[in-house]
Formats: C-alpha cells, sequence, structure tokens
C-alpha cells in the first residue's frame, strides 16, 4: 500500500481500560483467517459485558470491507491492506478516513500433506508451482508425483496477499483448485498426499507447515520469526471502521488490544500485537 494512503487512515489510541460497554450489538464481518480468532474474542468480551452482543460473521476481507462500504458492519476483518479503491469509498461515505488498527500478526503458511518430505521452498519456488510452470514434486525435491495445488476464492484477503507477495501480482494457474475458507484449503491438503495449499499459521494443523528458503537461510512461521520479520510471508491481521470507534465498539476493541485479548491471540495460534 501507498504511505500516502496509510497516513490518511485516523490514528486511534490503545487505551485498554475500563473496558464496559453500553448495550447493543456489535457487528464484525470479513476474514476467514480472523474468525476463530474474532469470535473468541466475543465470547470472551460477552461474559464481562452481558449487555452487549457481538456478532461475528466470515466471507472473507474482500467482503468485510464492502460490508463497510455499504454500512452493514460496524468493523471489518482483514488479512491485507486495504485497497486505495475501496479507503476512497468508505471515506466518501463516512465523510472520514477509514480507521486501520493491527490486531494480530500471522505469517500465511503453506501446508502439504505429512507423507510429503519436502520441508521448505523458495518463494520463487512456489510462484513457480501456482503460475503452473513447475507441475512435479520432484522438480523441487520431492518425489516423482504432480503437484495438487489449492488456492482460496478471490474475495480472500489471503488469495490477495499471496497474489501480491508471491505471484508478483500474476494470476493463479487454472489448475489450482478454489476453495471457501482455510480449513477447507487444510482438510484437502490433509486428504491428498501431493496437495499444497496456504492459509493462516493457526490452521496448520494435520498437515507439515513448509519452511520459506530466503538466501541460505529457511524460515518457519514461528512467533520470533514473524515478530521480528524474518519470515518473509509475516503479515498484520486488521479491524477496519468507517469511523474512529466510540462506545461497545470501542470497548470490545480495547478488550481485543488488552494482555486478556493479545493471550487469546496466542492461544489460537496467532501472534500478539504488543
Amino acid at each position: 500500500m501507498k504511505k500516502t494512503l496509510l497516513s490518511s487512515f485516523v490514528a486511534f489510541g490503545l487505551a485498554v481500560l475500563p473496558l464496559t460497554a453500553q448495550a447493543g450489538t456489535v457487528t464484525v464481518k470479513g476474514s476467514d483467517t480472523m474468525v476463530i480468532l474474532a469470535q473468541r474474542w466475543a465470547e470472551a468480551f460477552m461474559k464481562k459485558n452481558p449487555a452487549t452482543k457481538i456478532q461475528v460473521t466470515g466471507g472473507g476481507s474482500g467482503t468485510g470491507l464492502a460490508a463497510l462500504q455499504n454500512g452493514t458492519t460496524d468493523i471489518a476483518m482483514s488479512s491485507r491492506e486495504i485497497k486505495e479503491a475501496e479507503s476512497v469509498k468508505i471515506s466518501a461515505r463516512n465523510k472520514t478516513a477509514p480507521t486501520a488498527l493491527s490486531v494480530a500478526k500471522d505469517g500465511v503458511t503453506f501446508y502439504v500433506n505429512d507423507t510429503n518430505k519436502v520441508d521448505a521452498l523458495s518463494t520463487e519456488q512456489l510462484k513457480s508451482i501456482y503460475l503452473g510452470d513447475t507441475t512435479n514434486w520432484k522438480d523441487v525435491g520431492g518425489q516423482d508425483a504432480p503437484i495438487v495445488p489449492y488456492s482460496r476464492e478471490n474475495s480472500s484477503g489471503t488469495y490477495v496477499f499471496v497474489k501480491d507477495h508471491v505471484l508478483g501480482g500474476e494470476d493463479f494457474a487454472p489448475e489450482a483448485q478454489t476453495l471457501p475458507g482455510t480449513a477447507a484449503v487444510v482438510n484437502a491438503v490433509a486428504k491428498e498426499k501431493n496437495g499444497i495449499g496456504y492459509g493462516g499459521a493457526a490452521y496448520g494443523k494435520g498437515i507439515k507447515e513448509l519452511k520459506v528458503k530466503k538466501g541460505n537461510e529457511t524460515f518457519a512461521p514461528s512467533a520470533e520469526n514473524v515478530k521480528s520479520g524474518k519470515y518473509p510471508l509475516s503479515r498484520d491481521l486488521f479491524f477496519y471502521l468507517g469511523k474512529a470507534p466510540a462506545g461497545e465498539v470501542k470497548a470490545f476493541i480495547d478488550f481485543a488490544l488488552s494482555a486478556e485479548g493479545q493471550a487469546i491471540v496466542t492461544q489460537v495460534g496467532y501472534f500478539p500485537v504488543k
């Protein structure tokens, strides 16, 4: 994203106490990567604030940001940075720049089946696989078997992140099977011994997480590597709002950024921002 766009976002203070909310409903919509995390935040918050209802739904980062544009959600979850065109539309609706807030960190992770002997790939090799130029595992150090790539739908922030940061903006090969959600990708790779897929670090269970090669080193999507930025596919997970938060919306965000809320980030499998 351009720095000029980032600088247009409204700054938001990180005060975390007191965590009291007015009666009402807060809607949170968007990134499937963030759904489990937001649901856990919502459950913990509502126990402390029973008069407030937090409604969390997925659909992808693009879906959440579209809902913010048309005024049908209070908070849009996004696993990618907002696009300039989206920001312009939100600004036009609310007469102010959207509020952007990093609430957790993640490392986009590529998964393979547990039986696959490949442990690490470079971003160049991943690009070649997803563009359809490399189609056999033997060409990247694996067995002689066809590569079966799985991808996310184009409304997914993770799809956009991989397209931008791995494929260099090029389109995914037609052979990459599109699946609705990271859980579906993980399930497919767990069943297909020649499969490869991608998603958030919290979903990497029951399959093998690939390390990413960078020069002569390899980096796992670990807390240390993601926080330091050494892992090449580190990213922030965002809350976007049409205007500066207030009332129960602010109280919920304050909770997500509190020590308790950030502990939930770790429990879910992502990495805290504080």
